[in-house]
């Protein structure tokens, strides 16, 4: 396992061993009650246009497991596979599955290492945000992910926009809130790493373990996935921030947020 992806192990492991104690504790309640929760309406609008109903649903940085649980819910899929870096996220993950008798399997596993056992076993893939940015190559991810997708499988990407790597945020050095469009950093390559944990899941400021991420331009993501065999079939981008960095400038004109779609050959 590369270092960099031990050290986000270990990193992510930590945050959710320090969770906050509201983080995850409504998957079973909304899934139980609503139409597709944990999902942007947006994002919503194009997985009901999917046919999911018996098929086979990748998720790959699957989290704590709710979007996919949600969308094999409501989706009627016959099983969810989830894969995440974090043993700790993936148990938490199988335990709510099991509690909602949804047919969802949930893997602790490095993406890069998924093996042969899952070779075309899905017919539809989701990715969701924060997913692209923990992977140095995506072409070494896309290739793992194309050859789990059956052919003719669908993928769905709702991601941050490319043109936020660009941006500071609170916290960064060079973040003034009156020019918050302003640009600082490279569009095209460039390595983050932090200490500063992981707020969205525990609610609190503290020293962590180090997270090593990633920015990739557009053309990176387009090719990653062109040069695997998944034909891009669709991409709307948003005004609207999905990340928790960028909610200033929602509905300002800028590049937010994104959904591509794609479908293997």
């Amino acid at each position: 396992m590369e270092k960099y992806i031990e050290g986000n192990k270990a990193a992510w492991e930590e945050a959710f061993d320090n969770r906050d104690e509201s983080w995850g504790a409504d998957i079973t309640e909304r899934i139980g009650k609503e139409d597709y929760p944990f999902f942007y309406e947006e994002m919503k609008d194009v997985l009901k246009k999917i046919d999911t109903e018996g098929a086979v649903i990748g998720h790959f940085c699957c989290n704590n497991g709710r979007e996919l649980l949600s969308l094999v819910k409501n989706g009627k899929a016959a099983k969810g596979i989830g894969f995440d870096i974090a043993e700790n996220q993936v148990a938490f993950a199988n335990e709510k599955a099991k509690e909602l008798g949804l047919p969802c399997e949930f893997v602790a596993a490095n993406i890069y290492d998924i093996d042969d056992s899952y070779k075309e076993q899905m017919d539809l893939v989701i990715i969701t945000i924060g997913a692209l940015c923990w992977f140095n190559d995506l072409d070494r991810f896309f290739a793992v992910l194309a050859k789990c997708m059956k052919p003719g499988a669908r993928i769905v990407i709702h991601e941050q926009h490319p043109c936020t790597n660009m941006l500071a945020t609170a916290g960064d050095e060079p973040f003034d809130p009156e020019h918050a469009k302003e640009c600082h950093y490279s569009y095209f390559e460039h390595e983050w790493t932090g200490n500063g944990g992981m707020y969205y899941i525990t609610k609190k400021c503290y020293e962590s373990k180090t997270f090593t991420d990633y920015s990739h331009s557009m053309s990176e993501i387009i090719s990653g996935m062109c040069d695997n065999g998944l034909v891009i079939t669709g991409l709307k981008e948003y005004d609207y921030d999905i990340s928790g960095g960028f909610e200033e400038l929602d509905h300002t004109g800028y590049p937010l947020s994104m959904i591509i779609e794609g479908k293997k050959l």
